[in-house]
């Protein structure tokens, strides 16, 4: 009898329903598989830095297994264009930069449309753009990086993390400000220009701040100044670009996270909600603090008007500049 209830509570254990080991806490058990952040920059970048924090920290509140998929390349085109093309079930986010507002003005042949293709889900930061040099150059302010360049006209290369992102256009920015011809060296994202710029083979940077900040704390790169009208907390010795006599020069970043067009607005409140628990834990604002950024809660709706009028102001900068790119 002992070995029968036994047999029978077994056979009963495997015919009873199966629930998702990754079952979440949001609607209908979401997230229950993994969910997929795109991030269209390559790793070790400042983009890439708080994304895989709001990654585990989503993780930690959904219960559920986010995934960070850097996916580098044409400007954050390439990245972009995956989200905006993946299934709108909530499964597929993208990690949403500035250049979510340059792009549209600058390539003729994008493979996506911001307004048609997104639906926004939470602003998350913003931070301030950092110009850094190498070490092997010697120079420590803003002044002698002028007159370096001005004295070796088109022998001082400037890195970003790829054409037209933002410190793309921050380094042209300036050049027409200080009235310099520093060259422009694209990369796949900020990491590899950062190392390029730590070996010496670049000899300056418009870096946005969650990615500068660690190096300089590292000593292994030279702080020039910052953007924004007060001195960054997580820097406090390096001036702005105002202390440092260009105060009409300024290039601020973003991030966010965006669903492809069509997701449920279910899942969009929910995983708004649960981002803008996120930032406001003290952790979270003490982390984005130590990385130079400022975290932004909000609706949807007003990460939408938000973007819309970074699009109007970039327009401006982009048709000044007279870039372009197929």
């Amino acid at each position: 009898m002992f070995r029968l209830t036994r047999t029978i509570a077994f056979i009963a254990a495997l015919s009873a329903p199966i629930t998702p080991a990754l079952a979440g806490n949001g609607p209908d058990n979401y997230p229950d598989r993994p969910v997929t952040i795109i991030v269209p920059f390559a790793p070790g970048g400042g983009s890439d830095n708080i994304a895989r924090y709001i990654a585990s920290r989503l993780h930690e509140r959904t219960n559920g297994t986010i995934i960070v998929e850097n996916r580098a390349g044409a400007g954050t085109n390439i990245g972009n264009g995956l989200a905006a093309q993946a299934n709108p079930d909530g499964y597929t986010l993208l990690f949403a930069q500035v250049t979510l507002a340059i792009n549209p003005h600058i390539y003729k042949d994008l493979r996506y449309d911001v307004q048609k293709d997104f639906t926004p889900v939470a602003h998350l930061a913003s931070s301030p753009t950092v110009l850094l040099t190498s070490q092997h150059t010697g120079v420590k302010t803003v002044a002698e990086l002028v007159d370096y360049a001005k004295k070796n006209p088109g022998m001082v290369n400037y890195g970003s993390g790829g054409s037209g992102t933002s410190v793309h256009l921050a380094g042209h920015l300036f050049n027409s400000i200080a009235k310099l011809d520093m060259t422009h060296v694209p990369y796949k994202g900020s990491g590899p220009a950062m190392m390029d710029l730590i070996g010496g083979q670049i000899q300056a940077i418009f870096d946005t701040a969650p990615s500068a900040v660690p190096q300089v704390k590292g000593g292994k790169v030279v702080p020039l100044a910052v953007t924004g009208k007060a001195r960054l907390e997580a820097l406090p010795d390096v001036p702005t670009f105002t202390e440092a006599g260009y105060a009409e020069f300024d290039a601020p970043a973003w991030y966010g996270l965006m669903a492809p067009s069509g997701t449920p607005a279910a899942i969009v409140a929910y995983l708004n909600e649960q981002v803008n628990l996120v930032l406001e834990e003290p952790e979270t604002r003490e982390r984005f603090t130590q990385l130079g950024s400022v975290t932004v809660p909000g609706t949807p709706e007003d990460f939408g008007k938000f973007i819309s009028r970074e699009s109007e102001r970039w327009a401006a900068v982009v048709k000044s500049a007279d870039i372009s790119a197929n």
